[in-house]
């Protein structure tokens, strides 16, 4: 539990200190969650590749910690193989001159099923599908998907697809497969343009909208 808060206030620091994004951060396979064992490539997209991205995180086991400490860094991007539990946490990109990235959540499970969901946020009117996924069979057996601890809808081929998504789609989302378990929890959020507002705005709502269901479903 103590270990849980200190991430969850580094997390919320680490936001709060986000001043510009000048670069993006992405994973490969795009995914929120993993089995352990995966191989799991991040990278930062530069727009200034003269800032000097570094790649870091915070887990239950390190604080800001480099790549060089927990994957094998390649250019711009870092590889990690044979992804474990304690890599479970949030992972950015960093500069020399202080500005951060996007944050990422992710989740690395011992268990044998996960929930594939996006893992930066989606734009308001877009299509998101979920797959429910096992590690020894093949994706595309029945499961049934949950949204806030509440049954959504049960899919006979592990995918479900929410059309349309707007801010009432945004929450914590898992799945369950009969037989073989439950997915961890990830919290998919939704972002709405509005044109109106400046990036300095837009930035101030997205620290508006770490919420306290969002701090744990990062650090679940």
């Amino acid at each position: 539990m103590k270990e849980t808060s200190v991430l969850c206030l580094l997390f919320l620091i680490s936001l709060l200190s986000c001043t510009t994004n000048q670069a993006r951060l992405t994973v490969s396979p795009s995914s929120s969650q993993f089995f352990e064992g995966d191989f799991v490539s991040l990278s930062c997209e530069e727009d200034d590749s003269s800032a000097g991205w570094t790649l870091r995180r915070n887990t239950s086991r390190d604080t800001r910690a480099e790549c060089e400490e927990w994957g094998k860094p390649a250019g711009s991007s870092c590889n990690i193989t044979g992804f474990h539990k304690s890599d479970s946490g949030v992972y950015w990109c960093e500069s020399r001159e202080g500005p951060i990235s996007n944050m990422v959540s992710l989740t690395v499970t011992g268990g044998s099923v996960i929930l594939q969901s996006p893992v930066l946020p989606v734009m308001e009117g877009d299509d998101v599908t979920l797959l429910c996924k096992t590690k020894t069979t093949p994706s595309n057996l029945p499961a049934a998907f949950y949204k806030d601890g509440s049954l959504i809808r049960k899919q006979p081929t592990g995918h479900m697809t929410i059309q349309h998504v707007s801010r009432s789609d945004e929450g914590l989302y898992k799945c369950d497969i009969s037989g073989h378990g439950e997915s961890p929890s990830s919290w998919i959020t939704v972002t709405v343009i509005n044109t109106s507002t400046s990036g300095e705005q837009g930035l101030d709502k997205e620290v508006d909208d770490v919420t306290p269901e969002h701090h744990r479903a990062v650090m679940n």
